[in-house]
C-alpha cells in the first residue's frame, strides 16, 4: 500500500527554495496561448532548475487579485515565497532563462 502525499498548494508551491514561474493566463486570451510553447522550451531548457505553473485567473480569481493580476498574461517569478520578478506580456524563452539566472542565486 502507497503512502498518500498532501496535495501541494499553491503556497506550499511558491514558498519553496526552487524558483517558481507563474503564468498568470486565460483561457480566452490570444497572447496566452503563444505562452505555452514558450514555457515548454524554458522546461526543457531549464529542467528542475525551475518549477512553472499556470494559474487560470478566471478560475482562480481570488490568487489573481491577491496579486493584483490586472493583464493576461503576467509572469511572477517566486522564490521562498518572495516576488523576486514580475512582468506582463509574452516573454521569450531566452529572456526567462536569462531572468532566473539573474535572479535566482
Amino acid at each position: 500500500m502507497n503512502a498518500t502525499t498532501p496535495k501541494e498548494t499553491f503556497l506550499d508551491i511558491i514558498n519553496g527554495t526552487i524558483p517558481v514561474l507563474v503564468d498568470f493566463s486565460a483561457e480566452w486570451c490570444g497572447p496566452c496561448k503563444m505562452m505555452k510553447p514558450i514555457l515548454d522550451e524554458l522546461h526543457q531548457r531549464m529542467k528542475d532548475q525551475v518549477r512553472i505553473l499556470k494559474i487560470d485567473v478566471d478560475r482562480n480569481p481570488s490568487v489573481a487579485a491577491g496579486y493584483s493580476i490586472q493583464s493576461v498574461p503576467t509572469l511572477i517569478l517566486f522564490q521562498n515565497g518572495k516576488i523576486l520578478w514580475r512582468q506582463s506580456g509574452v516573454v521569450k524563452a531566452q529572456q526567462l532563462e536569462q531572468v532566473i539566472k539573474t535572479y535566482c542565486k
